[in-house]
């Protein structure tokens, strides 16, 4: 994976009154109980000034939760600058974050150039995405210059005063514990420590996140806006997302570049879909009973997943009375051997 360029961003845009981000941080958007709970600890990190580490599982946002604390934050006016610490050349790496290595350089401080990461980030952010992923070496070296708070740039001692907020997957201790990633490194930044939810976690946040994603991937390619039917949604919030807001973005691309309507239904989202289901075969005779039994079968399936097969939940969810749930399982040819109550 190629290293990231650095990013600059100045602030823009605050959370509203009730405390819930804004278009800014794609993670902190919802009501669910468990982003409630992400949303409180990047408000109160906003205000502090020691080092953050945010996990997030797999396909996650993170940097929009990273860039949300610097907007809020005390450095908002500052650089804030993210390196992917993930890098099939660690050298190169070494030199996007410390530049140039000086010759005879006195040993009191780090050093690094006035092109490096470190350097471009003084008085704001550095945000380190994936940090376990960093060498050792570098590893070392950060951990100095957050213990510091000073390095050298181009040979002048120099007061860095960045905030130094890094990400990576839960299950951070076990790198810890294996001697992986430095023990001092992660005492610092886990000062605060925000866990970002998976969407598994707050399934009642998918319908706003898929109307917000939409939107913005409307605005990108500056067409008529556009939205999904509540039938739509509720099919997006039955599904799991094993590759969280990634995934969902993916299938929300997908849909939006093979449908022109303005308002997508649920005949346009499921092929954009990838359910773990084998498909029903039938004719494209184009009659519409066929495509509605197609369909139905295929939402039917979709929630039942998203419930582990327990029909009395899924039963619920889609409205049906209990003496018709094995009658319309049976009907659309789901297999009831895997049908729990």
């Amino acid at each position: 994976m190629e290293i990231m360029p650095e990013t600059l961003m100045v602030a823009e845009r605050h959370p509203d009154e009730s405390g819930r981000a804004d278009a800014g941080a794609l993670e902190l958007v919802g009501r669910s109980p468990a982003v409630a709970r992400a949303q409180e600890l990047v408000r109160q990190a906003a205000t502090l000034n020691s080092g953050v580490l945010i996990t997030a599982p797999s396909g996650s946002a993170v940097e929009s939760v990273a860039h949300e604390l610097h907007i809020r934050g005390n450095r908002s006016a500052a650089a804030y600058v993210m390196v992917a610490c993930e890098a099939r050349d660690p050298a190169r790496l070494d030199r996007l974050l410390f530049g140039a290595q000086a010759e005879n350089a006195p040993a009191d401080l780090e050093s690094v150039s006035s092109e490096s990461r470190v350097a471009a980030a003084k008085d704001g952010t550095l945000f380190l995405q994936n940090v376990t992923e960093l060498p050792a070496s570098a590893q070392a070296r950060i951990a100095r210059i957050a213990r510091d708070g000073e390095v050298r740039i181009d040979g002048a001692p120099v007061a860095t005063n960045f905030r130094l907020v890094a990400s990576a997957l839960p299950g951070v201790e076990a790198e810890v514990d294996a001697h992986r990633f430095r023990e001092d490194l992660y005492r610092r930044l886990s000062a605060v420590r925000i866990d970002v939810p998976s969407l598994g976690e707050r399934a009642e946040d998918i319908p706003v996140l898929a109307t917000r994603i939409l939107a913005d991937i409307c605005a990108d390619r500056g067409v008529t806006p556009r939205s999904f039917t509540h039938a739509a949604l509720e099919l997006l919030g039955a599904l799991t997302w094993p590759g969280n807001l990634t995934e969902l973005r993916d299938a929300i691309e997908r849909v939006a570049s093979s449908s022109v309507e303005e308002v997508i239904q649920v005949e346009q989202l499921l092929p954009a879909l990838q359910l773990e289901r084998a498909p029903v075969p039938f004719a494209p005779s184009g009659y519409l009973r066929e495509a509605r039994l197609r369909f139905e079968r295929e939402y039917i399936a979709a929630v039942l997943q998203h419930h582990r097969w327990r029909m009395a939940d899924a039963a619920h969810t889609l409205g049906i009375q209990r003496p018709n749930r094995y009658r319309k399982a049976r009907k659309l040819g789901i297999p009831l051997a895997r049908l729990v109550e």
